[in-house]
């Protein structure tokens, strides 16, 4: 029986790790040289998500690539994307802190049961064949929250 189909909802049990922090970035090769000259950052991953707009990386410290907390750095890929407005209206810095979930349908109900609002209606592809979804700023302190449900077989 599924969190939706029972009526306790333990949100402990979904939301299991924070995932990463996105950074917005204006240019996406001297950000990730940054990090990794100043901070030992190693990329372990990169994509264009044409749907997002962005091109992004993903970074991780070495000694844990493989379970850490990663870096998202994201770089617009036009004008007209949401990380190019997000970055003309604050600069570039901090865009979104990202929670690792189990089971995004069953955290995307009990939310909205809880009177969230989600910015999708049902899970967009992201990074890594992952599956998103944000809860709206305004409903979480003036935080962007996403929700990441990752793919069986993450490459970040």
């Amino acid at each position: 029986m599924s969190a939706t189909e029972t009526s306790e909802f333990i949100p402990g049990d979904y939301v299991i790790a924070v995932d990463h922090v996105g950074i917005a970035v204006p240019d996406l090769d001297a950000a990730v040289a940054w990090y990794a000259a100043n901070l030992g950052m190693v990329e372990t991953h990169r994509e264009v998500n044409a749907a997002q707009g962005v091109h992004e990386a993903m970074l991780s410290l070495p000694a844990a690539a493989d379970s850490a907390t990663a870096l998202q750095l994201l770089a617009p890929i036009n004008e007209e994307s949401t990380i190019a407005k997000f970055i003309d209206r604050n600069g570039p810095g901090l865009q979104q802190l990202a929670y690792r979930v189990t089971d995004i349908e069953a955290v995307a109900t009990h939310l909205r049961a809880r009177g969230l609002r989600l910015l999708y209606d049902a899970p967009r592809g992201g990074t890594a064949g992952s599956r998103i979804n944000f809860v709206h700023p305004k409903d979480a302190g003036g935080v962007l929250i996403e929700l990441v449900e990752p793919s069986a077989n993450p490459t970040h």
